[in-house]
């Protein structure tokens, strides 16, 4: 049984995190830290945890943890993780980490996106991009995973067949994706309180979403060049999920067929990922809880454009159920092992 510690559980991804290992059978969370709420017992923080887990929110000492757990989620926000983890891989530790301070391999990347100067490019050039159906060899034997993000993890399976066959002309992809509100995570901000979200649908950071980053460099590596993209996030009333809409011209002479054998041929073996038949489409409501990415496409020939539709819950499969996924993978057990949670419905 491998003792888990968890940095930063308070959070969604933390709560998540302890939700999924709770039931894992081959892994226990023994060690949980809060840099606010340290002491408490975690289900007087989260009372749906109480009789199901008896731990203290520890203040955070790496020393002490490290000793103690064979691996370490970093859940901690964008920006505080850059200290933490490299402490931990110096206390001979592997460490899973959800922020986006491992994710972008070029430096400037940091500057640009993330407005600092990354103080550990070595680290940058070492941790392996978490998302197992493009990196699963690599991942097997990593210190350091860098979690990906849920847009790009949305985004990235929906293309990723397509690129690898050249079916699309990479300039002309679109993305639209729209968010459940927990995406911003729990901290309280004006914008996230119920009375400015319900009833509302926004588009947000158009042009500028800090995600593009992540994106493009993972499809650059995808089609060996350069590739920009057009993304909008959008903020929708709900607490989970996220629904995104890919538009890309397909190649001459490609049509419904093609498209559909690299979707089978990619993805036929992966546990987490399922293909909507027509006439159905992903909808966020059946991946709900579940590590699942939902994946269905239309080929318009009208228009000469293939649209993707692609349904994550954004703090599974987009945060903490890709992480145990990873885990799974660095300790060489099967990758559904304590993921196998049906959706809650209705």
């Amino acid at each position: 049984m491998a003792k888990v510690g968890i940095i930063g559980a308070t959070g969604y991804t933390g709560i998540e995190l302890l939700r999924l290992l709770k039931f894992h059978p081959r892994a226990t969370v023994t060690r949980i830290t809060s840099t606010s709420q340290q002491g408490e017992d975690i289900s007087k923080v989260h009372p749906q945890f109480q009789k199901i887990y008896d731990l203290e929110l520890e203040e955070l000492d790496i020393d002490s943890i490290a000793g103690e757990v064979d691996i370490i989620f970093c859940a901690l926000p964008h920006g505080l993780a850059l200290e933490k983890v490299p402490e931990i891989l110096q206390k001979g530790k592997r460490v899973i980490d959800l922020s986006a301070d491992f994710r972008l391999k070029d430096p400037g990347d940091y500057s640009l996106w993330y407005d600092f100067k990354h103080p550990h490019e070595e680290y940058l050039q070492e941790s392996i991009y978490g998302l197992p159906e493009f990196y699963r060899e690599n991942i097997k034997g990593a210190r350091l995973v860098a979690n990906p993000g849920c847009y790009p993890t949305s985004i990235l399976l929906a293309l990723k067949p397509l690129i690898e066959e050249n079916l699309i002309d990479t300039t002309s992809i679109i993305v639209d994706s729209k968010s459940g509100v927990s995406g911003a995570g729990r901290a309280a901000r004006m914008p996230f309180h119920f009375t400015e979200c319900t009833e509302n649908f926004k588009a947000y950071r158009v042009a500028g979403h800090q995600h593009t980053a992540e994106i493009e460099q993972e499809l650059k590596n995808l089609a060996g060049e350069d590739v920009v993209i057009t993304f909008t996030p959008h903020l929708v009333p709900m607490i989970r999920g996220i629904l995104s809409t890919l538009y890309a011209n397909i190649k001459k002479g490609v049509g419904e067929k093609q498209v559909k054998e690299a979707f089978y041929n990619a993805y036929k073996k992966e546990t987490f990922i399922r293909l909507i038949e027509d006439p159905d489409l992903p909808e966020t409501k059946f991946v709900y809880g579940t590590n699942f990415c939902d994946i269905g496409f239309r080929v318009d020939r009208r228009t000469g454009r293939v649209v993707i539709i692609s349904a994550i819950d954004n703090l599974v499969k987009g945060a903490a159920g890709q992480a145990v996924q990873n885990m799974n993978i660095l300790f060489d057990w099967p990758e559904k092992t304590g993921l196998n949670q049906p959706v809650v419905y209705p």
